[in-house]
């Protein structure tokens, strides 16, 4: 047997080989229910399974796409603060997580603000990244939803914000868990100046994003079997002593307890946020209408 044969038609053959089944490996992905599923039927579902309904998660530029008019949408830029004000450091350098995170998602961050269009109004939202180190809000994150606050604000637009987090970033320690006032804080100006914020939460929603900005919204609504909670499953029932239900902290438990508003389906949250923000808008003017007729009236009987 020459070289030829034994060495470069086995290595040309492997090759082949390799890389049929990377592509083949490509087509297809799995979901929860242990189905087999084509990727292309999968992004055509808005990556909702359709054998089981699992809605799985998706990136922040996916949701807008999924979400705004026409897929049309612009990135609003944000504030980007100091990387690494703590020096921290575990199994990594939190410098080294922040570099894999961002090659991962191309993002600086977890949190991405847009704005466009959802039924033909004028909305600002904001999206979560699970993938940037499990969606962890820090100060950057911080930074992101107050000038995606301030953004509505300033134009009189509503607020939309997609929550998908594990929690506050612990290397950021106490930086992180200020922005659960900070944002707390940003939420209480919208109400202010009666802007309607929104929030839908997807899986998961945990921690302290759950203990801050997240249940906040005028409206809450969810995306099926999302979960929802503070602490964690397991830590709960060591704590409490007792087995908890199977459905405990979904968006349907949740919602059935009185947490959230609504749970709704993801082909239909543009349609159903359209309707609520006409009405929330509808009334935000007739409330401002009959604001200023009471001060016309005032006026009136001031002078005579």
């Amino acid at each position: 047997m020459n070289w030829i044969s034994k060495f470069i038609k086995p290595k040309i053959k492997s090759l082949f080989e390799k890389k049929s089944s990377k592509t083949e490996e490509n087509l297809w992905t799995t979901c929860g229910c242990k189905n087999l599923i084509y990727k292309e039927d999968l992004e055509a579902n808005q990556k909702v399974c359709p054998k089981c309904g699992a809605h799985h998660k998706l990136t922040c530029k996916e949701r807008f796409a999924t979400f705004f008019d026409r897929k049309e949408f612009e990135i609003i830029e944000t504030p980007l603060p100091k990387d690494d004000p703590l020096n921290f450091e575990d199994k990594k350098k939190y410098t080294d997580r922040l570099k894999m995170a961002r090659k991962l998602t191309g993002q600086d961050d977890a949190v991405l603000i847009a704005k466009g269009k959802v039924q033909n109004i004028d909305v600002v939202a904001g999206a979560q990244d699970f993938r940037f180190i499990g969606g962890s809000f820090g100060a950057a994150s911080g930074e992101a939803f107050i000038a995606g606050a301030q953004h509505a604000i300033e134009n009189n637009v509503p607020y939309i914000f997609f929550s998908c987090s594990g929690g506050q970033r612990m290397m950021e320690s106490s930086i992180a868990l200020m922005q659960m006032s900070r944002t707390a804080l940003a939420v209480n100006e919208l109400k202010k100046k009666k802007v309607p914020f929104i929030v839908i939460l997807t899986d998961p929603t945990t921690g302290g994003v759950t203990a801050s900005w997240a249940m906040l919204g005028d409206i809450l609504i969810a995306e099926p079997k999302a979960t929802i909670g503070f602490a964690g499953r397991r830590v709960i029932q060591d704590t409490v002593r007792e087995t908890l239900p199977d459905e405990f902290q979904t968006a349907e438990y949740v919602k059935d307890h009185g947490g959230i508003d609504l749970v709704i389906e993801r082909q239909y949250l543009n349609s159903t946020i359209g309707t609520l923000l006409n009405v929330l808008l509808k009334n935000a003017e007739a409330q401002a209408k009959q604001d200023s007729n009471v001060t016309v009236d005032k006026s009136l009987q001031a002078v005579s």
